[in-house]
């Protein structure tokens, strides 16, 4: 069992959610039945070859026509004997094959020093799509990896990106039953891990269902609910946390958040707690995530004006990705890895209970906070419950603790689509982000590696050294401060209590955040579930 909160007991934080709780909604409930029917995958099969049958499409992923099958290159040649552009972009053929019509979409040469895996899933992911506009609903999918060394695992990135292409978004598989499945089976020839492919998949459509959702669907509640349901019949433990006042007494910095929306059940907050313990095999090291959930952000009283609120649903990423990571690891199952992880959901709402900037607040590990600007919601919502975490781990077997967020527009300033990765002391000495970061780069997941340095401490000191230790954020935006994504890391360091466990204590923890607000997707695309996999990989891979 999952160690509880102190002095409290077990039934006043437990909620009983389920389809037969009287909190429930008709509405949710009906939808709750709905999901159950509609959990979402798409079936894959192993293929000997492109000529199988009972397959209406042949998807060809190759940097070049020459490098497809035999069996299908003079159909692809037929069209780049006519058009010279064709190879480099999807095109589609007419074949004597059962399948009767062959798409080719291309990698490109992948022989510049900056090209990456990513290619691969990009040219499935087109491919197979396009496969589905000329009608297919059974493609196989075939990819040719002539730079096998370079490139050690892109069937299993093409399979990925064939997946994508799969996907339907939850509200359209619950609101829209003719609508509900696009594809099948994908049927998928050559040297793929299907089944390791289908838990990294199955955590990305966790991700992307909780974390793209509208801000309804995914309410807080909801989100408990849908995490509930996915893991029945796993290992993966579930234990739901509630209520104002057990937030303010345990979870301080996360109730001031929660006040504004706690008058509105349906928007009430909930930090989820998941764990895996692993069957019959001895622990040696345990993962410890938190990932932020703000199912919508306002900006709280310093309300996000000029139309930048639109969006705002996505910033739930972290805890998204957080539930994609234990989704797969229910379905990888590691030996020798125990995982322990806490999504808090709460939206950042206005209104007359909203907490505002000049409150001052205590956190769980005594730490005097003074608000900046309530729009720096996400390591509010995060830093006691990475502290309750940082209690817990001083009990694990080698922990390493990690926070994932859609935390700030400086992210996206600094690196672009990508994640950010973050390392305290004990993380850095083991060269964390340098091995998660590669781990992407097999996988096409990528990151970029941002440090912590004084300078970000020394920013989060509260100057007037009168009221309070730590200033929550300053006024201007991330994106308009300088080093604006590594300050939040000091913070929650700082506010959690997780600088007393630097290299030079007696209890060193390794601890990591995972800055995810550039590679996370924005409306109206996907969600991209980003990190999922390198997470997964690296520590059950």
């Amino acid at each position: 069992m999952l160690s509880r909160l102190p002095l409290i007991s077990l039934t006043c934080i437990v909620s009983p959610i389920g389809p037969k709780s009287s909190s429930l909604t008709p509405i949710l409930r009906s939808s709750l039945i709905l999901a159950k029917k509609k959990m979402f995958s798409t079936k894959v099969d192993k293929c000997g070859d492109v000529a199988a049958p009972g397959y209406d499409a042949v998807v060809v992923v190759a940097p070049n026509v020459s490098a497809a099958p035999e069996a299908v290159r003079s159909a692809l040649k037929a069209v780049v004997d006519v058009d010279a552009k064709a190879e480099s972009g999807v095109f589609l053929a007419p074949t004597t094959l059962p399948s009767k019509r062959v798409v080719f979409s291309g990698t490109g040469p992948l022989d510049r020093d900056y090209d990456d895996v990513r290619s691969f899933e990009e040219a499935a992911e087109k491919g197979i799509s396009r496969a589905i506009e000329a009608g297919a609903k059974k493609p196989i999918l075939c990819f040719q990896n002539p730079k096998g060394k370079a490139f050690p695992h892109a069937g299993a990135v093409s399979l990925l990106g064939a997946l994508k292409a799969a996907y339907v978004p939850i509200e359209v598989r619950e609101q829209v039953p003719d609508r509900a499945k696009i594809v099948d089976a994908i049927g998928v020839v050559g040297d793929v891990d299907v089944e390791k492919v289908q838990a990294l998949e199955a955590g990305r459509i966790a991700a992307r269902d909780i974390g793209g959702s509208d801000p309804e669907r995914m309410a807080a509640p909801r989100v408990a609910e849908y995490v509930r349901e996915m893991f029945k019949g796993t290992a993966v433990k579930v234990e739901v946390m509630e209520g104002q006042a057990n937030f303010e007494k345990n979870y301080p910095c996360l109730a001031a958040v929660n006040r504004a929306a706690n008058s509105v059940p349906r928007h009430q907050g909930r930090v989820i707690w998941l764990e895996y313990v692993p069957e019959g095999g001895k622990v040696e090291k345990t993962l410890m995530l938190v990932g932020k959930g703000i199912t919508y952000d306002t900006g709280g009283a310093d309300i996000k004006a000029g139309g930048i609120m639109a969006g705002m649903s996505r910033d739930k990423g972290g805890a998204s990705d957080v539930a994609g990571i234990m989704k797969t690891i229910s379905m990888l199952k590691p030996k020798n890895l125990k995982v322990v992880a806490a999504m808090a959901v709460v939206r950042n709402s206005v209104g007359e209970e909203c907490y505002v900037a000049d409150e001052i607040i205590t956190s769980r590990a005594g730490v005097r906070i003074r608000v900046g600007n309530t729009d720096a919601e996400g390591r509010m919502a995060m830093v006691d419950v990475l502290c309750d975490m940082k209690e817990r781990a001083l009990k694990e077997v080698n922990p390493h603790l990690l926070t994932i967020a859609t935390l700030t527009g400086h992210a996206v300033l600094a690196n672009g689509p990508y994640t950010n990765v973050m390392d305290n002391g004990p993380s850095k000495r083991e060269a964390f982000a340098q091995s998660l970061q590669s781990t992407g780069d097999l996988f096409g997941d990528v990151f970029e590696i941002s440090t912590v340095r004084r300078e970000d401490f020394d920013f989060v000191k509260d100057q007037s050294g009168k009221f309070v230790d730590v200033l929550q954020c300053n006024n201007a935006a991330s994106s308009r401060t300088p080093r604006g994504h590594q300050m939040p890391a000091a913070f929650m360091q700082i506010v959690s209590g997780l600088d007393k466990h630097m290299c030079s204590s007696e209890k060193p923890l390794k601890y990591s955040h995972l800055d995810v607000a550039g590679s996370n997707g924005g409306l109206p695309g996907l969600t991209t579930g980003s990190s999922v996999i390198a997470v997964a990989m690296n520590f059950a891979g």
